[in-house]
């Protein structure tokens, strides 16, 4: 066909894309696009829907993604059977002005989340999926929208109603999605399941329905899976791969437990989630591999797994004397916590209030010794005194608890266990 033959040098495409040749080179050394002829002498030559596939990354760019997220929206495209040059027309959208699509996309979707107009936040998405790659809204309107309205929840701004509506939503538009992916056509297949404590899906079921567009044969078994249960899986479904995401860091401990009894088995496991990206020294203590911090990248890190089939980076042991005060911790916190109710009066916090701080503490502190750095406590501590203060409670208030439950590990733990408490309480004192 005319527009694949290679005619034209750089020069022109210069010219014809305002592209400059540096670009030009990084794009097609990293993401194998375009991918031009050679001449005898080993100049380049280009043909014209090169320049035409150039000006669609471009126009995607400038709707706000970024090159290599463009490049996967082509392949997919492609991998549907569609030519992304007639098959993508984003201008058809009518739109708010001031933004991208994608962006007015996500913001209108947000906003019925937010006013509990159903049929309003459908209908947005119903015309998103019309004009756009599925991958796309997947990542662009519903992973971005449920981030925005978890930061408005985080600050107050929005309820806990309004989120778990919007992530309903969601929910049922990805496994709308599951069922109706085609029929697998790779070798292999996965498990998707979320380790034990996890209940928060939605990460994991949009990369399982990512898999699924990319011909992967994906079992997914969802939220807070025991790792008992794991063992029947594995023998029913005898995957090469299970992945899994952790959102918090007891998450993030069952994770290791989990990696841990994979490896035992002989299966590999791929791991992420949101507390991994935040504390990226977590890695070193899951088996298995980091499939990264963008979830839309990760179907490819699969992709290299299996072509590849690289060694698990290995697994940092714990520190010496973590073990022993893990032990410790685990036999004494009934008499810990029973030192920080009596030590902090009702008048201050409510019996359930106490509770609930007790249980999440310890949870957190167990997590922290089962990964192997008792300083990982302190992001959730800082997300915690944030939330405090944006939902008008005094800032104070965890300062207090903290300085007591210190007392009841300085009362009852071992001296030697101590030491690995005390190097956090002091990180708290100094922050």
């Amino acid at each position: 066909m005319p527009h694949q033959t290679s005619s034209f040098n750089l020069k022109v495409v210069i010219q014809e894309t305002g592209l400059n040749a540096d670009t030009l080179r990084a794009w097609e050394r990293r993401y194998g696009l375009p991918n031009p002829e050679r001449t005898p002498g080993g100049h380049r030559l280009y043909s014209l829907r090169d320049i035409q596939m150039l000006n669609w990354f471009l126009a995607r760019q400038k709707e706000g993604l970024s090159i290599s997220r463009a490049v996967e929206l082509w392949r997919n495209l492609e991998a549907d059977g569609q030519d992304p040059l007639p098959a993508y027309t984003p201008q058809k959208l009518q739109v708010e002005p001031g933004g991208t699509v994608l962006d007015d996309l996500c913001h209108a979707w947000v906003n019925a989340c937010l006013a509990f107009e159903e049929q309003a936040a459908e209908r947005i998405l119903s015309q998103a999926f019309s004009i756009l790659a599925p991958e796309m809204v997947c990542t662009g309107v519903l992973q971005n929208g449920l981030a925005l309205i978890g930061r408005d929840w985080y600050s107050g701004k929005a309820s806990v109603q309004q989120e778990h509506f919007a992530s309903a939503l969601a929910m049922r538009r990805l496994h709308s999605l599951y069922s109706a992916a085609p029929l697998p056509n790779r070798p292999g297949r996965i498990l998707a399941a979320c380790p034990p404590g996890e209940e928060h899906e939605f990460g994991l079921l949009l990369l399982t329905v990512l898999l699924r567009r990319r011909g992967w044969d994906v079992v997914y078994l969802g939220a807070n899976v025991p790792v008992q249960r794991l063992e029947s899986a594995l023998h029913a479904v005898n995957p090469f791969l299970v992945i899994s995401l952790a959102q918090t860091l007891p998450a993030a401990a069952s994770l290791r437990l989990m990696g841990e009894f994979l490896t035992s088995q002989g299966v590999r496991m791929a791991f992420g989630g949101g507390i991994i990206n935040s504390l990226p020294s977590t890695q070193e203590a899951i088996p298995g591999y980091f499939l990264g911090v963008d979830l839309a990248a990760s179907a490819q890190i699969v992709e290299s797994l299996w072509n590849l089939k690289p060694h698990a980076p290995p697994v940092s042991p714990l520190p010496p004397g973590y073990s022993q005060a893990l032990q410790h911790y685990i036999e004494l916190y009934p008499l810990i916590n029973i030192f920080v109710t009596h030590e902090i009066p009702t008048s201050e916090i409510s019996p359930v209030h106490m509770e609930i701080a007790l249980t999440s503490l310890q949870k957190h502190l167990q997590a922290a010794l089962e990964l192997g750095d008792i300083h990982f406590v302190v992001e959730s501590l800082g997300w915690l005194e944030q939330l405090l203060v944006n939902h008008g409670l005094p800032k104070d208030l965890l300062q207090h608890f903290l300085l007591v439950y210190w007392q009841a590990l300085e009362t009852h733990l071992p001296g030697a266990d101590q030491g690995i408490f005390s190097g956090l309480f002091d990180t708290l004192r100094n922050n």
